[in-house]
């Protein structure tokens, strides 16, 4: 039997796979860009309505938006076609893969699910150009990195956060409202300075 993750912050893979998850049963295609977008905004609304941070990790400011680093990694091969696979975890002991645990906070879930049916139906494209909005965390790291040193590009938790609560833009997207445009409480997007 596997063994639920009981609180957040969780394995961004593991969140990665419920938003999958979610959206196969729903019969929504998801890309690994799409992925990187509804990850992203799911951390962001978390951490401005919870005040905690829904994945470990970090995101990085990519060229079409913010990237889960170890999230990319784990969907890659998928290129730019539907992710059918799940994400597994590795056990160096036993140098084997293994199903990682899936959260198992109600709240949590519910959030998850909740980001997946408002934004989940979006066109990528869509989802990058919400998460490019000009004073938005991935618009407010490009804009450091031009002046100061800003190791790969990650954007942090408090940059989304305090963008989010802050920027007092509101943004309709298909019923989703009250959430500044461009954060990830908005409906971030990321894309990839590699290419996803």
């Amino acid at each position: 039997m596997m063994k639920l993750t009981a609180s957040p912050p969780y394995d961004a893979r593991s969140v990665a796979n419920l938003l999958l998850d979610i959206a196969d049963a729903r019969g929504m295609p998801i890309t690994n860009l799409t992925l990187q977008k509804l990850l992203y905004f799911a951390h962001g609304q978390f951490l401005v309505t919870r005040g905690a941070p829904l994945v470990n990790g970090y995101f990085e400011a990519w060229k079409y938006g913010p990237v889960h680093p170890l999230v990319y990694d784990a969907f890659k091969e998928a290129e730019s076609a539907p992710i059918q696979r799940r994400a597994m975890g590795f056990d160096f002991k036993t140098r084997k893969a293994h199903p990682l645990p899936p959260p198992s906070d109600p709240v949590a879930k519910e959030h998850i699910e909740r980001v997946v049916m408002q934004l989940g139906r979006l066109p990528t494209g869509r989802l990058v150009e919400l998460s490019h909005a000009p004073r938005g965390p991935w618009a407010e790291t490009v804009n450091r990195a031009g002046t100061s040193a800003v190791l790969g590009l990650q954007i942090s938790d408090r940059l989304a956060s305090s963008s989010s609560a802050a920027e007092g833009r509101a943004v309709r997207v298909r019923g989703v409202s009250g959430v500044s445009a461009g954060s990830p409480a908005a409906v971030h997007a990321g894309g990839e300075a590699r290419s996803a």
